[in-house]
């Protein structure tokens, strides 16, 4: 049988939830194939790094030199080790999001609301559905009040389809997706209107979607503009390698006549030049700045987003539950008197009886099981200070009139215990309820007034009205009822304590935030001024802006900070305007009004905690805490994680300049080779930790957030980017160089002038790392600055080399005579000098990288 809807919801206990979770599994469809390591080495044998690793150790196996071939094998073992280390790390990251973004449900348990992740849904669960809920089981219906529902995921079909409440124990075999009236809702399809209760009657891959929907786990993201820069500028040096590595051979081969030795010079020169860590970083940063986010109560939904961050311009926020707390108290009251109006501030008393009227219809204009702050503290109010007299549980909701863009107001008409007559309550905005009533003159004068001095102080201001109605047919809008004005409600929602310094830093960071509400503009500007948001703009109502065309609108959104009495369709407008005026968007939002607005802007943020899901889908960020200051952080660690991308990338253009030159010089002059196979594997070792994880660790800037908003349409990979970065490794392939034709001059053996140059290198690789670590403060500054991941990394570094000059089979292996102390002294001397060198440049090249983005 069914229950009767009036009487109280217990749902299941927590105890018979968490068996039926056992016994049935998680309310989830077969989780996405993961990364495993076998499958993240199998990725690794692919890569072009590997194959030529490979190459050459079967080279010197045909060569006989077994040593040389054990050696790069094991590069090749640690290279996969290496990678499955940072692959597995990147999937962790994701898993921990995976879990995160678990979508969400309202049930009832132990008679109590809660909101769970929608994978510990159990059969047997109430869900409470409210409009753009994302159903998260297939349920059957006990209730529905004007319950509409979007089906089209698994009909295709967009024309919401209308439930309604089941009438006795009815199958779940013969519900089918579609059906008008039908008392059965479906995993995955969303409400679209009206709100009520149902029983979960399957969950997981025995739901509708669960038999149908498993495809949508094959479907991959189209790549990122970044992600598309990437594998471009891989290719173009990998050509170029390439193509120069098959000169190699052949002048080898053609002048000296050893083309295996021919083969093993090209093969360097390729290892070499191959840029195959961009790939890798660009892999590792989207990740761990994901995770990185999550961390600050903001989940990444969309990779680019991370890239869209550092370049946002404008920050379009909410007011309510995002600059505020969204939790309303009711703090003032206010009734039409003789002369102006008689009010009630809040101090700790009850209203007096002449105020009950006003609560108690305040109530009955209110859902019975409130999601909305302002439904909450009115019942609060009742509740708590009039001992609950006026709630009448015993009255039945017969109809009632939602908001509608005309009518700012919502009306509940109640079967009450006078027989055919009806109680009919509405609450809205002072203008909308203000006119239903057609107040007198002088009443609706002193109630306006009375209204702007509770907005002046930064409340929020609704009216409350009553009427009354004899029979069931009901008049198609509430204008046909005879409503008696009854007053003004006044509720206050404090300014979450970090809003004014996280508004403060936006604007030190060139970024202009925006408020759009739907508060009286009195509210809106009081509640922006206590935010420190420039108030100096008239403020533009929801009623201007329908009035404007596209072209004024985008005239006064370029100086607009404020917007009230808009509605969420309204947003998308704003998006547009400030999108065409050239500005980067950062858009938030909870309902399924504001998903056309989420998705149009170049940033959308979804409220985590009271926002639909529908909004959570359309938008590329969620805040999980509903706090503006999340917003900033993101923004905030959004600039970090692309300014140590640059920081890694450039120093990977810098250090393979120095590794390129020394494989292809001694060719071109005639010397003896410097490096084989298994130098270039080892230096691959201090490269790929270094760019992809101890860059990536490295703390934001300083002026991080005191500097303009990047160009969106300068590229990662600027002309200046890379000029200066090969500019840097040009200067230590000299130095380096330099020091070794020097060594031979002065008939140091070759063996013992290999190990040396190979210490300058790796020494002077270490200065670029330093002279990356940060393009605006100095090497001093950067010493200081915390990041264990690059000393641990150094530390392994330095161990390794003195290992390959001290350990007699390696050094043998490496082709290596141990160097002199003076040779050693002249290696660190050398690096430290071009540490010394590229700080003195580091002003000049800031200027030069930052000026020129293009």
């Amino acid at each position: 049988m069914t229950p009767d809807p009036t009487a109280p919801l217990k749902g299941l206990s927590g105890a018979e939830a968490a068996q039926r979770l056992r016994r049935d599994g998680p309310n989830e469809l077969a989780p996405a194939r993961r990364r495993t390591p076998w499958r993240i080495a199998l990725e690794v044998v692919r890569e072009p790094m590997f194959l030529l690793l490979v190459a050459a150790g079967l080279l010197y196996l045909l060569l006989g030199d077994l040593g040389e071939a054990a050696m790069l094998l094991a590069f090749v073992a640690m290279t996969i080790a290496i990678t499955i280390v940072q692959g597995r790390r990147t999937e962790r990251a994701l898993e921990a999001l995976r879990d995160l973004s678990s979508p969400r449900a309202q049930v009832v348990r132990d008679g109590r609301a809660l909101r769970i992740a929608g994978r510990e849904v159990v059969c047997g669960d109430l869900l409470v559905l409210t409009e753009g809920d994302r159903i998260a089981a297939d349920a059957r219906l006990l209730t529905a009040s004007d319950l509409q529902m979007d089906e089209s995921l698994l009909t295709g079909e967009a024309v919401p389809v209308p439930k309604r409440a089941a009438s006795g124990d009815v199958a779940p075999e013969v519900a089918r997706p579609g059906g008008a009236g039908e008392p059965f809702v479906f995993a995955g399809t969303m409400v679209v209107g009206g709100q009520g209760v149902a029983e979960v009657v399957a969950t997981g891959p025995t739901t509708e979607m669960g038999r149908i929907g498993k495809a949508l786990d094959t479907i991959d993201s189209p790549p990122t503009p970044l992600t598309l820069q990437t594998r471009r500028l891989v290719r173009i040096f990998s050509a170029i390698g390439l193509g120069l590595s098959a000169v190699v051979v052949l002048l080898y081969g053609l002048l000296r006549g050893d083309w295996l030795a021919g083969a093993l010079a090209g093969i360097t020169l390729a290892m070499s030049m191959l840029p195959e860590e961009f790939l890798l970083i660009l892999t590792v940063f989207m990740a761990m700045g994901a995770w990185r986010l999550s961390r600050q109560q903001v989940l990444t939904r969309r990779p680019s987003t991370i890239e869209a961050l550092g370049s946002a311009t404008v920050l379009c926020t909410d007011k309510t539950g995002t600059l505020t707390w969204n939790r309303m108290a009711v703090a003032e009251l206010a009734l039409p008197a003789a002369v102006g109006m008689q009010t009630w501030a809040d101090g700790g008393a009850a209203p007096p009886d002449a105020f009950h009227e006003l609560v108690e219809f305040g109530i009955l204009a209110s859902e019975r099981e409130p999601f909305d702050p302002m439904d909450k503290a009115l019942l609060a109010l009742g509740r708590e200070q009039l001992a609950g007299a006026h709630s009448h549980p015993d009255w039945i909701l017969v109809h009632e009139y939602g908001l509608d863009p005309d009518l700012l107001a919502m009306t509940h008409v109640w079967q009450s215990a006078r027989g055919a007559t009806h109680a009919v309550a509405v609450k809205g905005a002072h203008e909308a309820v203000s006119t239903l009533c057609r107040l007198a003159p002088a009443v609706a004068q002193a109630a306006a007034a009375a209204a702007e001095d509770m907005a002046e102080r930064g409340l929020r201001v609704i009216a409350v009205a009553r009427a009354e109605f004899e029979g069931t047919d009901w008049p198609a809008t509430p204008r046909s009822f005879d409503f008696a004005y009854l007053g003004l409600v006044g509720l206050a929602d404090p300014l979450r304590p970090t809003v004014p310094a996280a508004v403060q830093e936006c604007r030190s960071a060139g970024i202009r935030v925006v408020m759009i509400t739907g508060d009286h503009p009195v509210t809106a500007r009081a509640i922006a001024a206590q935010a420190g948001l420039d108030t100096a703009a008239p403020v533009v109502t929801g009623v201007e802006l329908a009035a404007m065309d596209d072209d004024e609108l985008q005239r006064r959104a370029a100086q607009a900070t404020i917007y009230a009495r808009v509605l969420p369709e309204q947003k998308l407008r704003i998006v547009q305007a400030l999108k065409a005026a050239g500005e980067v968007v950062a858009m938030t939002g909870d309902g399924v009004n504001d998903a056309p607005s989420l998705k149009a802007a170049h940033i959308g943020i979804a409220m985590g905690g009271r926002g639909t899901d529908v909004a959570r889908e359309a938008s590329s960020l969620v805040l999980l805490d509903d706090d503006f200051g999340s917003i900033v952080q993101a923004m905030r660690l959004g600039r970090r994680i692309f300014d140590n991308l640059r920081k890694a990338m450039a120093f990977v253009f810098a250090v393979h300049v120095p590794i390129a030159g020394l494989s292809l010089l001694p060719l071109v002059f005639g010397l003896p080779l410097v490096f084989t196979p298994v130098h270039i594997a080892f230096l691959e070792l201090l490269i790929d930790p270094v760019c992809s994880i101890a860059f990536e660790s490295e703390v934001d800037e300083g002026d991080v957030m005191n500097r303009p908003p990047r160009n969106a349409a300068a590229p990662l990979f600027s002309a200046a980017l890379i000029a200066s970065s090969l500019l840097q490794g040009a200067f230590v392939l000299l130095v380096v160089s330099l020091f070794f034709v020097g060594l031979l001059h002065a008939g140091v053996a070759d063996a013992q002038a290999r190990a040396a140059t190979f210490t300058a290198l790796v020494l002077s690789s270490v200065a670029l790392i330093f002279a990356n670590r940060s393009l605006a403060e100095p090497l001093w500054a950067t010493l200081r600055r915390p990041n264990p991941t690059l000393w641990r990394l150094l530390a392994v570094t330095t161990a390794l080399l003195v290992a390959v000059l001290a350990v007699a089979p390696l050094r043998s292996l490496f082709r290596f005579a141990v160097p002199t102390p003076a040779m050693l002294a002249t290696a660190l001397a050398l690096s430290l000098a071009v540490m010394l060198a590229l700080e003195s440049t580091k002003a000049m090249r800031r200027r030069f990288i930052r000026l020129r983005p293009a």
